[in-house]
Formats: structure tokens, C-alpha cells, sequence
């Protein structure tokens, strides 16, 4: 089944997907309402796609980004920081950083470019949205936590990215302007069918800007399958429902900086307004952004020396 939030006519709304319509909840129904409550509340009149602009599936209440992915991190790693190689400790556990809930956009909205950046990109990736709540949750609990499936493209500034982590902590204003979630959230029975012998979600992943593939790879090259990112995101603190943990950018092209970073060079160039970026995921559907112009960053000043004195 597939879960829509949207805009008709002026009304935010959601239901269900069914073809090339949406069949709407009852009025002021949100999507994470009926997630939390576990059933669905009855449809009304089909309404075309067409005629709707499709919203985010749910205004998560945390969003938590893997880096699952071990191709992606060789090209990321040399195109932010300059180092070769996978670092010991990423094959420890799946690392995540927490990403802003409050920054989601559409299938199709437009995409600013933040403030101050100069090398835009995109990310390729899925994301699981909890179901339901759990703690301390084993691989194998996990996986009834999980609700559904979505695509998630965290987009980045990679120059912004690039200097704030030299303090030594995560990706902030590099990660902090927009991220698509969408088109609609696919229940995670649609995509049983796709599990491989080792648990994974074997989904086809592919990206073009302005019609051109940059990027093709396979969910099931993923370090770790989704209820084990489950797991450890809720170890020692709790999941809840419409928690969107995201997969990490693929490999081979799902993002910029990957290819910068192997190719020790901007090719393909940084994303600049009028670029579309589109990405497709097997059993889920498709996203098409639009990259648009941003806002121009408010000065600040540097940090000022201290004197140290003490009280």
C-alpha cells in the first residue's frame, strides 16, 4: 500500500495511492495519526495525482542519516577531508548523524541552494519510517517497528560540510536546508518480495541531473539491513512512530562528492539552479526536484578572542 500526504485544492490532505488517483482520508486525517493508531480510517472519492502537489508522507519527529554504504564512504571521505580509504571505525557499528526534521520538502518542490554554498549536491537513499514505539529492540523485534519505505535525499553543501566537520562534530549548516521525502510511504509488506537470502531490500537506485544518469546501484549494498539500523538507533533510547532513519547515499554516482573524491575533481560540476535531479527506487516510485536559487547568509563575525579569566 502506498500513503500520501498532499495539497488539493488548497486543503492538506492524505489517503491512499491507488494508480493515478489518491483515494483522501477523512478531512484533517495525518498520515502519522493513522501510523501511530496501526489501521486506516475509510476513503473517499478518488481524486487524480495530477491535480495534487504530493507533501512529505510525515513531518517526522527525529530524522537519523546512516552512511551504510562502504563505496560511498571511500569517494566521500577523499572529496571532504582529503583522506583515502575506509575508516576502522565505521565497520564497527552503523554511524548516523541526526538531520533536521523541520527541513523536509516534497517530491517535487523546488530546492534552494543554502546560503553560502558553492557545491551543491544531492544524496541517494532510502529511507524506513517507524511504525510503532520500542526500546533496546533486537534486529529481529526490529523489523515489526518498521512501517514503510520512502525515498530521502539529504541534499548537501559540501563546502560548508567540508570546513564545519574539521571542529569534529557532524554535518550542520552542510545538511541543514532541505531534504526530500516522498512521494509516498510504501508499507513495508510491499516490499517483502525484494528481500534477498541475507535480509537485505534488493531495490534498484538510479539518479539523473537534467536527464543525464549519474548514479546506479542496489539498496542490498547496504553494510547493514534496516532492522539492524533500527536496533542500534534504539539502543539505550527509544523509537517512535514516524521516526525517518535514512539508508546513507549508495554508491557508485549517488552523489557528487563520490565521484569528486575518486575523480580528484568537480565532475560532473556542483548542482546550480535550473538543475532537476531526479531518483528512481524499485517498488517505491520517483522524486524530480527542481534547484533553485537560495538566500544570500546573514554576516556574522568570527569567534572573538577571550581573556580565559576565571570567577
Amino acid at each position: 500500500m502506498r500513503l500520501a500526504t498532499f495539497i488539493h485544492q488548497g486543503r492538506r490532505g492524505s489517503g491512499v495511492v491507488d494508480g493515478d488517483a489518491v483515494l483522501p482520508f477523512p478531512p484533517g486525517t495525518e498520515l502519522l495519526d493513522v501510523i501511530r493508531a496501526g489501521e486506516l480510517p475509510s476513503a473517499g472519492a478518488a481524486v487524480p495525482l495530477a491535480e495534487v502537489r504530493l507533501l512529505p508522507p510525515v513531518e517526522p519527529p527525529s530524522v537519523r542519516d546512516y552512511v551504510t554504504f562502504e563505496e560511498h564512504v571511500e569517494g566521500v571521505r577523499k572529496s571532504v577531508d582529503g583522506r583515502s580509504g575506509v575508516p576502522d571505525a565505521w565497520y564497527d557499528a552503523p554511524t548516523f548523524y541526526f538531520g533536521n526534521p523541520h527541513a523536509m520538502v516534497g517530491a517535487h518542490d523546488d530546492v534552494p541552494i543554502p546560503p553560502g554554498c558553492h557545491a551543491f549536491d544531492f544524496e541517494l537513499e532510502v529511507a524506513a519510517v517507524i511504525g510503532k514505539e520500542g526500546a533496546d529492540l533486537t534486529p529481529g523485534q526490529a523489523r515489526a517497528h518498521i512501517y514503510g519505505y520512502t525515498i530521502f535525499n539529504d541534499w548537501s553543501a559540501r563546502d560548508l560540510q567540508s570546513r564545519e566537520m574539521q571542529v569534529g562534530l557532524g554535518p550542520c549548516k552542510g545538511k541543514d536546508t532541505a531534504t526530500t521525502l516522498g512521494p509516498w510511504l510504501v508499507t513495508a509488506d510491499e516490499l517483502e518480495p525484494y528481500r534477498d537470502a541475507d535480509g537485505f531490500l534488493r531495490l534498484a537506485l538510479t539518479v539523473t541531473v537534467n536527464g543525464k544518469e549519474v548514479g546506479r546501484d542496489l539498496l542490498s549494498n547496504m553494510g547493514w539491513p534496516f532492522e539492524e539500523l533500527v536496533a542500534y538507533a534504539s539502543r539505550g533510547t527509544r523509537v517512535r512512530p514516524g521516526d525517518v532513519l535514512g539508508s546513507g547515499t549508495c554508491g557508485n554516482g549517488g552523489c557528487l562528492a563520490e565521484l569528486w573524491g575518486l575523480r580528484g575533481r568537480q565532475d560532473p560540476p556542483p548542482l546550480k539552479p535550473g538543475d532537476v535531479v531526479e531518483i528512481t527506487v524499485e517498488g517505491i516510485g520517483s522524486t524530480r526536484n527542481t534547484v533553485v536559487a537560495g538566500a544570500q547568509p546573514v554576516p556574522l563575525p568570527k569567534a572573538r578572542p577571550r581573556s580565559r579569566h576565571r570567577p
